[in-house]
């Protein structure tokens, strides 16, 4: 029977010489134009069948005469034999659509890597261009901004209005001790921590500092400009003076008190941050010291004989504006009828007084300070009520009350 032998040798000596010697498949072989011929011969009986693959690497019109030349054979050793071509089939083409296919992949993972790593670089920047939150510690649930627990520095502020301006200007390792009266769980955050405290320019936050250094190790020591608070500092005077904070400071003399001899300890804890949130806020700030008169230190309670002069009619309207404002920070202005004239938050009512013509009482969730006694004085306004009051000069005939007075609140 036949072998694959038999067929290898049958194409290449019925093909010898049939096209020339450039095309002889032995010289064709020896210079790489033909490779390793492989035949593959099923045998049934009396017949053999098969297939045989021949590589090649010259142009497809020789391949075409070669192909050709094989089909003449029509002997495999004593047999009868019949070839016929299947097909040309072109490797590079074949060769091409892999490597394109996996040039594809390959892009494919590179676009996928990229976005994933582009998605990874714009979430690391939207997370610290993204304001920190707000949360509370402690049983006095104390606001904080979330970093002060992992933090390894902290930032001690008065109060939640500091902490939520602070988190505006990127740091959210700020804490308010919430008044002069150090929550003992303070204490314990800022073990083995640095500790930046950075308080108002103003007498209160004065007091708050001396009474810091009695129960916690402070590392440094920052104030906002002088007459400003914390919460009125924009984000980029934030930046400025918080840039040193990590930068070790030595220890600071206790610098003196300002004298009023006349308020006691008790009373100056009165001012502390959380009374002082209720401040009306408007575009005027105090001048510079140094264009300041002394004060005149004019007690803010008038005496009972004083009080009991008041109209029972203005009374009986502080006691009805009182729960509508109370916790509100809002303000009233009642005309001489104690009619409703106008009513806006504590940070525009400075500004928005003018516009209450005919007010003559004037009720107010917040604190009265010196500039919003000016202000109702010029606007003719003739009684003012609050919280607690600063220390002021009162002109003219201006009363001033705070619910306390009127036995409305304490």
């Amino acid at each position: 029977m036949v072998e694959k032998a038999d067929i290898i040798g049958a194409i290449f000596g019925q093909t010898e010489g049939l096209l020339g010697p450039e095309m002889n498949l032995n010289e064709l072989q020896k210079v790489s134009k033909v490779g390793r011929i492989e035949v593959n011969v099923d045998t049934k009986g009396n017949m053999a069948k098969g297939d045989a693959l021949i590589p090649m690497s010259t142009d497809i019109s020789t391949a075409a005469l070669i192909a050709a030349a094989i089909e003449s054979i029509d002997k495999v050793g004593p047999f009868q034999a019949k070839f016929n071509l299947v097909g040309i089939d072109d490797i590079r083409a074949i060769k091409k659509k892999v490597i394109v296919d996996r040039a594809k992949k390959i892009v494919q993972d590179w676009a996928t890597r990229t976005i994933s790593e582009g998605e990874e670089m714009l979430k690391d920047v939207y997370d610290a261009s993204k304001p920190g939150k707000l949360t509370s510690f402690g049983k006095a649930q104390l606001a904080c901004g979330t970093g002060v627990f992992d933090s390894d520095w902290i930032i001690l502020v008065e109060g939640r209005a500091d902490v939520i301006n602070l988190l505006r200007a990127g740091f959210d390792n700020a804490i308010a001790i919430e008044g002069a009266r150090i929550d003992e769980t303070v204490t314990k955050l800022t073990e083995g921590k640095r500790v930046v405290a950075f308080l108002d320019g103003d007498r209160a936050g004065d007091l708050i500092l001396k009474e810091l250094h009695g129960l916690v190790k402070i590392d440094k020591v920052l104030r906002a400009p002088p007459g400003r608070e914390v919460e009125e500092c924009t984000p980029i005077e934030i930046a400025e003076i918080l840039k040193d904070a990590l930068v070790p400071e030595a220890p600071q003399q206790q610098q003196p008190q300002p004298a009023h001899a006349h308020h006691d300890r008790d009373r100056d804890r009165r001012h502390s941050r959380r009374d002082r949130e209720r401040e009306p806020r408007d575009e005027y700030r105090a001048p510079p010291p140094s264009q300041q008169h002394e004060p005149v230190a004019v007690p803010a309670q008038p005496s009972k004989e004083v009080i009991a002069e008041d109209s029972p009619e203005i009374l009986t309207a502080i006691r009805d504006v009182y729960p509508q404002i109370n916790e509100t920070l809002e303000a009233v202005v009642l005309d001489g009828s104690m009619n409703k004239l106008l009513k806006v938050p504590v940070s525009e009512v400075i500004k928005r007084l003018d516009s209450a013509e005919g007010g003559k009482l004037l009720v107010i969730d917040g604190i009265v300070t010196q500039r919003l006694v000016d202000a109702a004085d010029k606007a003719g306004i003739e009684y003012v009520v609050g919280h607690r009051t600063t220390d002021l000069k009162k002109p003219g005939d201006i009363r001033i009350r705070t619910f306390g007075d009127i036995g409305i609140s304490n």
